[in-house]
Order: C-alpha cells, then structure tokens, then sequence
C-alpha cells in the first residue's frame, strides 16, 4: 500500500481505512508492505506489530531530506524529517522490517544528504534502504519547473541537465524496465555513492520476503454463501 498514494493521509484518522484494511490482513494472514511519508503509520502500530510477529509485514518511509525547510517546500503538509525517523525507530524497535527510502532523488537539491540519511537510518535500526530518482511523468514535469523556478532559479538548469542525462535525454522515461532504473554517468555516480554508504552503515539493499504459506481463505457468509 502506497506505491502511488499514501495510506496514511491525515483524512486516515478519521476514516480509517488502511487500519481496516490491515486488520483483514491480519485475520487471513496475507502479507502487506507499506509505503509511506508519515509518522501516521504509528496509530497502527498494535496491527503492524502482530503482523510482523507472522512475518507478514514489511514498512518503507520515504525520507527526502533532513532539512525541515526543505521538505516543507517540497512535499507541503507532510511529516517532517524527523518525525519520520523516529516513526523508523519506533517501528524497528516493535520487531518490523522497515526500509528508508530515500526518494526522490533531485541533483543539485537533496542528493548531498543521501549518506547522512543512511547513517541515520541504520542508527534508529532500519534494516535496509532504496533511493529513487526523481521521476517527471505527464503533468508532474511543468509542475516540478515551476517549483524549480520559485525555490531554486539560480540552479534549474543544472537540475533538468542531470535529470536529462539520466532519461536519456527527456525529461521522463516512461518504459516499464527502464523508469525506476536511470541511466549515464550521473546515474552510475549517485548509484555508487548510494551502495557504498549502505555498506558503511550495514543495511541491506535487497527486499525483504514476508510469508505467503499462511494464508487463510476467508470463508463466505451472508449472500455471498450462495456463490
């Protein structure tokens, strides 16, 4: 849950749907993975808990920069960076394989805090962590230039240059085998810096694989019964 939108919005307090969702989950033993930018993920902490003790769950935070500032130009009304880590450290503490995921990416603007953010994850007991570069699809490209040019106008034009670089020279890579794997020499650069700070810290860089032998067939009731 939350490859494209986050499970834990602030309207999840109110509706709680993700908890519900979860709760399914747990009864039938399928296993989920969460990605998230929130320290919200912690009102479930209970379900997540007995969920990781059947090795049924996995959860990411996305982290793009210790700068507060930063991040509130960047992804308004968000937590902040360090509510984040602390939710990492909660998480881990409760037993739950957790990943920092350090993304996005953006050259010239939050890839020089890409080896303190491991540092600090390892630190807090994440096991593993991924970077992903910043991605500009369809509408999100004039977008992000418009961000460009209100924040960082004296840099724009180096940021779309290595962007481009690395999308072989568009704005965007749309191909499914190719988009989350950027290319050139920024790319092989940011990969390396990336992989070698992993191994000072010690965290994985592989996915975890939860259990999928328990899950339990849920048995129909009501009208469904007659199917």
């Amino acid at each position: 849950m939350g490859t494209n939108t986050d499970p834990y919005q602030p309207i999840e307090r109110q509706y709680r749907i993700t908890r519900q969702i979860l709760e399914l989950c747990l009864e039938l033993r399928h296993p989920v993975t969460i990605t998230t930018k929130s320290d919200r993920v912690l009102d479930d902490l209970d379900l997540i808990a007995e969920l990781a003790r059947h090795d049924l769950v996995a959860v990411a935070i996305s982290v793009t920069s210790l700068d507060a500032r930063l991040s509130a130009q960047l992804e308004p009304r968000a937590t902040t960076p360090e509510k984040r880590l602390a939710a990492l450290a909660s998480l881990s503490a409760a037993g739950v394989h957790t990943n920092c995921s350090i993304a996005p990416v953006i050259p010239a603007i939050t890839d020089d805090v890409m080896e303190r953010l491991i540092e600090r994850a390892a630190s807090v007991g994440v096991k593993s962590a991924t970077w992903i570069p910043l991605r500009l699809p369809h509408e999100v490209a004039p977008l992000f230039r418009e961000w460009l040019e209100a924040y960082y106008p004296d840099r724009a034009g180096k940021v779309m240059a290595t962007l481009r670089d690395m999308r072989g020279g568009r704005d965007n890579d749309p191909r499914f085998f190719s988009r989350m794997r950027p290319q050139g020499v920024w790319a092989d650069l940011f990969r390396k810096r990336f992989q070698l700070a992993c191994r000072r810290a010690g965290l994985s860089r592989k996915t975890v694989s939860l259990d999928t032998s328990a899950f339990r067939k849920p048995e129909p009731t009501g009208q469904l019964s007659l199917f």
